[in-house]
């Protein structure tokens, strides 16, 4: 099952499937695609930064599982993350919102085309595990977009949302339980008719 790495392993998967999809065109290089924040692009010309983890609860199994002869373990939890992906052209002044723009919509074409993360793509135990993760484009309202995008000192710049669902972390909860041996039958009692009566 996913340990707790589970989260960066998720975003290196996205990561990996739009390098492999994006290059050498419309950006020329893979290490240009990073998992990183927008703030902190430095050379970079597409970022993938995670701002969001949250539980999903719906129709998820609770409790715990059988997972040997005496050992029970809780059941994985389940979560959806949410990546700001944003992009940074070095073009010159005049061509630098055309070339995000060609960017941004190579990158949602990619995904949009990509419904679940391919497994190639998908590193330690998300691969060991054999993970289904989702790929949805989310519809963010722009003020959403420049709060998770805005600081003191930066400009927004093109970004949209992806989530990616059901990633899931193993619980280290485990219980012992132990084997029914012996089963007692009461046979003090007798039925007669639709009463019940003790044996003399």
């Amino acid at each position: 099952m996913a340990d707790y790495t589970a989260l960066v392993e998720a975003g290196n998967a996205l990561v990996e499937l739009l390098r492999s999809e994006l290059t050498p065109e419309p950006i020329g290089n893979r290490e240009l695609i990073a998992l990183c924040s927008p703030h902190e692009s430095e050379n970079n010309q597409l970022t993938v930064y995670l701002y969001q983890v949250e539980e999903d609860t719906q129709g998820v199994p609770v409790g715990y599982y059988q997972v040997g002869r005496n050992k029970q373990q809780v059941r994985p939890t389940r979560y959806n993350l949410r990546f700001l992906v944003t992009a940074h052209s070095k073009a010159p002044a005049q061509l630098r919102q055309a070339d995000q723009y060609r960017m941004i919509g190579a990158a949602m074409q990619v995904l949009k085309d990509h419904p679940v993360l391919d497994a190639q793509y998908l590193p330690g135990s998300l691969k060991e595990q054999g993970s289904t993760i989702n790929v949805v484009l989310e519809k963010t309202p722009m003020d959403q977009l420049l709060k998770i995008w805005n600081n003191n000192s930066n400009n927004y710049k093109l970004s949209f949302v992806v989530m990616l669902g059901n990633v899931e972390i193993d619980s280290r909860r485990t219980r012992t339980v132990s084997r029914v041996t012996d089963v007692t039958i009461d046979t003090d009692y007798e039925y007669k008719g639709k009463g019940r009566e003790e044996k003399s």
